[in-house]
């Protein structure tokens, strides 16, 4: 993925857009630091549509008997 300063980026606005639509996201960077990333609206589509692992977990059809019991035994002390 290409980084491109933000003046820049101003500057040439279509042609980072145009290259967004042909599947070449860029980073858009301030003062050399990551601010933003530039993606087609398809591929920001397909991103979001991506659910988080915690929406996978909580959709999982786990039954009871599924998960082992939980270890009720203190942990164990450390020294360092």
């Amino acid at each position: 993925m290409r980084e491109i300063q933000l003046r820049d980026a101003k500057a040439g606005l279509s042609a980072v857009v145009d290259g967004a639509m042909r599947g070449e996201p860029a980073i858009i960077t301030r003062h050399g630091k990551p601010q933003a990333v530039i993606l087609s609206f398809t591929e920001w589509q397909r991103l979001s549509r991506i659910p988080s692992f915690g929406a996978m977990l909580m959709a999982a059809p786990i039954l009871e008997g599924d998960l082992p019991e939980r270890d009720a035994t203190p942990p164990r002390a450390v020294d360092f």
